[in-house]
């Protein structure tokens, strides 16, 4: 990371499992190599609670992208999908936004997506995703205990984050989970 003065690294792990999506991050905002909080929240509930994201980058920045893709959602009557693209497509090629840094992961019953300011729009193979700095880290934890274990989603989220801030100097162990079932 970098000793610039910017918020770098975090961790937000996104599991689906069984038809619950569970998504979790750590709390640590970490600016230069100083901690700076420890209890920071990177999930938020967007379109009448049927909508999970997480977030890694500048705080402002996500902020200012969920703004947009919870109006997005609103005129798409929820569509995840449709919203997801029409935001990264204003994301990459608008002036002020293509330079807000930040990465999310946004989920419903449905799909799961990553969405990035060069026009991504991923989707996983296997109901794993993760961003930040200790992403590495948790995707892996999550993807072993996917194939090796009958743990439910959310429980494999917390673990998995538990690992990677084990590793990753960036993330902590201040987990936020937050679920969706059907």
């Amino acid at each position: 990371m970098s000793t610039d003065g910017r918020i770098h690294g975090t961790t937000v792990l996104a599991v689906r499992r069984d038809g619950v999506v569970a998504i979790a991050a750590d709390g640590q905002i970490t600016v230069g190599d100083v901690i700076m909080k420890h209890t920071a929240r990177k999930i938020r509930r967007l379109y009448k609670d049927k909508v999970l994201g997480g977030f890694a980058g500048a705080v402002a920045d996500a902020i200012t992208l969920f703004e947009r893709f919870e109006s997005r959602l609103e005129r798409h009557g929820g569509n995840l999908r449709k919203s997801a693209v029409e935001l990264t497509k204003e994301w990459r090629t608008d002036k002020y936004l293509r330079r807000l840094e930040a990465f999310l992961i946004v989920a419903d019953l449905q799909d799961m997506l990553l969405l990035s300011g060069d026009g991504e729009v991923i989707e996983p193979d296997a109901g794993v995703m993760a961003i930040g700095s200790g992403a590495p880290y948790a995707q892996a934890a999550a993807t072993a205990l996917m194939e090796h274990s009958q743990l439910p989603a959310p429980e494999i989220a917390r673990i998995a984050l538990e690992i990677a801030a084990s590793l990753c100097i960036y993330t902590n162990t201040s987990i936020t989970v937050d679920v969706l079932e059907p």
